[in-house]
């Protein structure tokens, strides 16, 4: 009996110190942790929508280039709400409105981390901003790849990479064509970005 009361005492004291030290490891680190929850739709001015697009993109680039997305977890998910919002209350904007890099803005917003159900529901707006040359067909490839890796489904253009690995491809022996169709470069050459290289039999050889 003495011997079981002083194993479970020894298992709380062991229990009581474990959860201390992540607590206190929680609070020393609480800024680079941050619970962004649902997207909700934000009231905006249409007349400054111009103003707002060009703060998210600047955001969104600065982002990508420190490449600290937990310490600016939440500034992403405000990008994805203000133009979330912006096309709700205002409209997909156009080349007539806002400049190419406001426009690059609404992609990004949509195209980075936000939830795979809001690119299905604007993805019609984005080809049609494409076909109306307000967007590259090169940012259509992009998200409808990431549509379908997100849906579980073989990507179309090769332009998904996860975990350090190509994701499944559809049709590889014609992904070429596919991509250039979309301005894009050959799969070969985009791949050696990442490290992994793609022989002439269409097999993928990851270094």
């Amino acid at each position: 009996m003495k011997k079981q009361m002083k194993k479970t005492k020894v298992f709380l004291t062991i229990f009581i110190t474990l959860v201390l030290t992540v607590s206190i490891f929680l609070f020393i680190n609480r800024d680079k942790f941050a619970y962004v929850g649902s997207v909700d739709y934000i009231e905006v001015d249409c007349n400054k929508k111009s103003e707002i697009l060009s703060e998210v993109y600047k955001s969104d680039q600065k982002i990508r280039r420190e490449g600290e997305l937990i310490k600016y977890a939440k500034e992403d998910h405000r990008n994805q709400e203000l133009v979330i919002s912006i096309i709700e209350k205002c409209g997909m904007p156009t080349l007539n409105e806002v400049t190419q890099e406001q426009m690059n803005a609404i992609w990004l917003g949509l195209q980075h981390n936000a939830e795979n159900k809001y690119r299905i529901k604007y993805f019609p707006l984005i080809e049609k901003a494409v076909k109306n040359g307000d967007l590259s067909k090169e940012q259509y490839a992009l998200m409808k790849d990431r549509i379908l890796m997100h849906e579980g489904k073989p990507q179309i253009f090769g332009s998904q990479i996860k975990n350090g690995k190509l994701y499944d491809l559809e049709s590889p022996e014609t992904v070429d064509k596919r991509r250039q169709e979309m301005g894009l470069e050959p799969i070969e050459d985009y791949l050696k970005r990442f490290d992994i290289s793609y022989n002439t039999t269409h097999n993928i050889d990851y270094k």
